[in-house]
């Protein structure tokens, strides 16, 4: 995503589109002309001010709302203080040390994903999520189970103890489920689902099986299946929803009630870090910029995280509103995916 132009912003315009943008980010409160001329202020009179915010307003940076005189940023606005004019620096030594440690207890890897999720969500009081990175264990066993006519089961256990059911249709009088099992136990062993899948699908398209028609149907469709439920199955870990429910959120309970629903969208959410992913890069999302949250106008802060041969194996970052401190956030999500990094080895 390309930085937002800056405007031709006088420098007073400037200064006081600053300070609205930070205080509102800091209240989560609309800024008026009183507090911006209060002790520490701008140095300009009341109605000098709110010439100044009108302009601002006419050019689609601050919002009125109707409830108050005050103002605040638009998704415009806030794109253009966070791609032109944020000061970012380092995080605290409080933030550095609480997740360096967090990170470096020893466990196992899948403990350590979920314990960013939940320091990104205390450190910056909104929700934490981590994409898990994409595995594929090697198989020890399948195994395919008739459930009733028309249903099977495989079960896939991996060589690291990993254990997953997949539930597929097959004819109402199939009696291949044996030979196909036997077939597809002496494919897949020690093999990924992938590579095994792969195989199988050359095997049988060239003609070179013993399989008969009736079992190799049975298996060309119960790869397809798996291989598509697979593809869509996301793996992340969101922790800190109840973050979302604060003081200010309760007074517009709709927009709440819609970001809640959206967590629980996986796919799309998976898509959207997905495209952080893609990116190689940190991305911020700021309201309807995602169609994902475009109903509850909350902002996405993530970064991709890399294992120590630099390749990105996964997301993390933090969702909450566009009110979010993203001059805090941001490099707090930038050292916390680095240090993952480090701990993936």
């Amino acid at each position: 995503m390309a930085p937002t132009p800056l405007p031709d912003l006088t420098d007073r315009a400037r200064e006081i589109f600053r300070r609205v943008v930070e205080g509102y980010l800091d209240s989560g409160q609309p800024v008026g002309s009183k507090a911006l001329s209060g002790e520490g202020g701008v140095n300009l009179s009341p109605a000098s001010i709110r010439s100044v915010l009108a302009e601002l307003e006419g050019l689609g940076l601050l919002a009125a709302p109707h409830t108050s005189a005050g103002r605040m940023p638009t998704e415009s606005g806030l794109r253009l203080f966070v791609d032109a004019m944020m000061q970012v620096g380092e995080p605290s030594e409080h933030e550095r040390t609480a997740i360096e440690q967090r990170l470096n207890d020893f466990g196992p890897i899948e403990q350590a994903l979920e314990k960013t999720s939940t320091l990104l969500s205390d450190l910056s009081g909104a929700a934490g999520v981590v994409m898990v990175p994409k595995r594929e264990p090697r198989l020890a066993q399948v195994r395919l189970m008739r459930l009733a006519p028309g249903r099977a089961l495989a079960v896939l256990v991996g060589e690291d103890g990993a254990v997953e059911n997949r539930l597929f249709e097959t004819a109402p009088d199939d009696v291949s489920l044996d030979q196909a099992t036997n077939y597809l136990q002496d494919r897949f062993a020690g093999k990924t689902l992938g590579e095994a899948a792969s195989a199988v699908a050359a095997e049988i398209a060239s003609g070179r099986t013993a399989l008969d028609a009736a079992s190799a149907d049975l298996v060309s469709r119960g790869l397809a299946i798996w291989s598509e439920d697979a593809a869509e199955r996301p793996v992340f870990i969101v922790r800190g929803q109840s973050n979302l429910l604060d003081a200010n959120a309760l007074g517009d309970i709709e927009r709440v009630r819609s970001l809640l629903d959206e967590l629980e969208n996986r796919r799309a959410l998976a898509s959207l870090l997905e495209r952080t992913r893609e990116a190689d890069a940190m991305r911020i999302f700021i309201g309807s910029e995602n169609r994902l949250f475009s109903l509850s106008g909350s902002s996405v802060i993530a970064s991709p995280y890399r294992d120590r041969e630099g390749r990105v194996v996964g997301v993390l970052g933090v969702i909450g509103p566009t009110r979010l401190n993203y001059a805090r956030v941001v490099p707090m999500v930038d050292f916390t995916a680095r240090q993952l990094g480090k701990r993936l080895g």
